[in-house]
């Protein structure tokens, strides 16, 4: 299986599956000399990990990082800093049941890949999916904090801001909010109606979707290359390869379909001895280019797959049958793509600032 790879300059691979030993990531490229600890990768990855409240699986997992490579001792200040070298992460599965999947091993689960896989590959690894296991993504959450190393100028923030057809009150947006519920939301008044209809949503075996809202702050005029490595191009390429994602928007996105040239264009004005703008229904980005506002980017995340309700399948023999998902799995698995989402977003703008400095001359980080 290729394609494990990601980025130019900041290149993430990652690597494991679910039910394996372990799992982890290869980050090539990362400038020397930037401060990094397996304390402030954990960081973040507690904010992915499961088995945190009733909403999430409870799949019991530390998502303890080890760095393996890459790391060394300032010269000078004898801090731990990056070498410039690959840098190799890992962390160990602890809390699989592997049996949860036994009874589905030659069944072919309807909203999953194991029937493109076989297909494919002509073998898959039924426990929990393997590679297309959302697990893959505790990976990117930890490249994620190397990435946001690098971005010191930037600040990425991530909400949910639709769990089913329930979507926030942007009146309410409120970003202090987003750590004082289970959900990931700005608007306190919707965290608190979601907790009653995913507990319904849970208790019927069933799951629901979930939209994603990624912000950047801080991004300067002048990050992308085009005409095909246009920031947005390669942020849409982000979100829509975490698992379950099937539709990515950059600012106004499809609503931006709906309004005149009048309403779409964002004015420019002077502020200062720079440019200002009225508006950001570009969401940041100009032919590809950053414009120095906040780079906004949704996505949406499908139902989780994996329910108690049995569906019709066939099994590898090609004979009808029906199936049921047992085991623990996330009745919104957008949840938890918030964090794997602010990932994402960290990466892929990494990986456009060392290019912007190579390509221009700009100041190293």
């Amino acid at each position: 299986m290729s394609h494990n790879s990601f980025g130019h300059l900041f290149r993430v691979t990652t690597w494991g599956e679910s039910h394996g030993p372990a799992l982890g990531c290869t980050v090539d490229g990362a400038p020397p000399r930037v401060p990094i600890t397996a304390e402030e990768i954990q960081h973040w990855l507690d904010q992915r990990k499961p088995g945190q409240n009733r909403f999430t699986t409870q799949r019991r997992e530390a998502d303890e990082v080890k760095i393996l490579s890459g790391v060394f001792e300032h010269p000078e200040t004898g801090a731990q800093v990056t070498t410039g070298t690959p840098i190799q992460l890992m962390i160990e599965n602890t809390d699989q049941r592997s049996k949860d999947y036994s009874d589905i091993k030659d069944k072919y689960r309807p909203g999953h890949a194991d029937f493109t896989y076989m297909e494919k590959y002509g073998i898959r690894d039924y426990r929990g999916g393997g590679r297309q296991s959302a697990r893959e993504t505790a990976a990117r959450v930890a490249a994620g904090a190397i990435a946001r190393k690098i971005l010191p100028e930037v600040t990425v923030r991530g909400a949910l801001v639709q769990m089913g057809p329930h979507a926030i009150d942007r009146n309410n947006w409120d970003w202090d909010e987003v750590q004082n519920n289970p959900f990931w939301c700005p608007d306190k008044d919707a965290a608190a109606a979601w907790e009653g209809y995913l507990d319904d949503v849970r208790k019927a075996g069933s799951s629901c979707g979930a939209v994603i809202e990624i912000v950047a702050s801080g991004v300067p005029v002048g990050w992308g290359a085009p005409v095909y490595g246009k920031l947005d191009t390669e942020l849409a390429a982000a979100m829509m390869s975490i698992n379950a994602v099937k539709g990515v928007e950059i600012g106004n996105g499809f609503a931006a379909a709906a309004l005149s040239g009048e309403e779409n264009a964002d004015e420019m004005i002077r502020e200062g001895d720079t440019v200002g703008f009225t508006s950001n229904h570009a969401g940041g980005v100009l032919g590809g280019i950053s414009t120095g506002q906040d780079v906004v980017v949704r996505f949406a995340v499908k139902p989780t797959s994996s329910i108690l309700t049995p569906r019709k399948t066939v099994d590898r023999a090609g004979d009808e049958t029906e199936i049921v998902t047992k085991g623990r799995h996330d009745p919104c698995v957008g949840i938890r793509a918030v964090p794997v989402g602010e990932a994402m977003m960290a990466c892929v703008l990494a990986d456009q600032k060392l290019r912007h400095i190579g390509q221009t001359g700009a100041a190293p980080v």
